[in-house]
């Protein structure tokens, strides 16, 4: 697995869909100055991924509080995504989810972001926060049976959004409206002095 933190996310163009209509020219560029949640899950119809895609839904508004675009990406066509967009959540659907979803049908941007499992053919769970620059500045990839936690997501949005505003960092198991210090020595003494694990 490459490191991708740090580095400018790479770029593609492809077809998505959302809120009922096809995309053809898809891209991150269009959300510069946004945060972006881009997530790869591996396919339409299985398993533990409708679980995800309505978890990332529920949580829609609070991504959009914080500026932040949610996305999702898997190998599967534009058709696919369509058909599972119009299947019930109670037979296993997605119906209702509002943001994008790529169709990475040629498996290129889930090589690009090397969450691609080449033996499976489909993406390994990769989320990624990219900044309003369009630096990637979290990455983390789960197996195919290991689902994610959306607050955790949130949580590194709020962490990163905290220390861009106020140039403080965001110890262990930080949450919003917990303490926070400045990088120095002096600070993490203090920090230490009060705090509890």
């Amino acid at each position: 697995m490459g490191v991708l933190v740090g580095k400018r996310a790479p770029e593609f163009t492809a077809k998505a869909v959302s809120k009922g209509r096809v995309i053809d020219n898809f891209s991150l560029n269009q959300f510069k100055g946004k945060y972006v949640i881009l997530f790869f899950y591996p396919l339409d119809f299985t398993f533990v991924c409708p679980t995800e895609l309505h978890a990332f839904e529920e949580k829609h508004a609070d991504f959009e509080a914080r500026n932040a675009q949610v996305v999702g990406c898997s190998v599967d066509s534009h058709y696919s995504h369509f058909a599972w967009l119009n299947t019930p959540k109670g037979k296993g659907g997605i119906q209702g989810v509002n943001y994008p979803i790529i169709a990475d049908i040629n498996k290129t941007i889930a090589r690009s972001y090397d969450v691609l499992l080449e033996t499976e053919g489909v993406a390994y769970r990769g989320l990624f926060l990219i900044d309003k620059e369009g630096v990637v500045r979290h990455q983390v990839v789960n197996d195919l049976p290991l689902g994610r936690s959306v607050e955790e997501a949130l949580r590194i949005l709020d962490a990163l959004i905290y220390f861009e505003t106020h140039g403080e960092v965001c110890p262990a198991n930080w949450q919003k409206g917990k303490k926070t210090f400045k990088p120095t020595q002096e600070d993490l003494e203090k920090y230490f002095s009060h705090a509890t694990f």
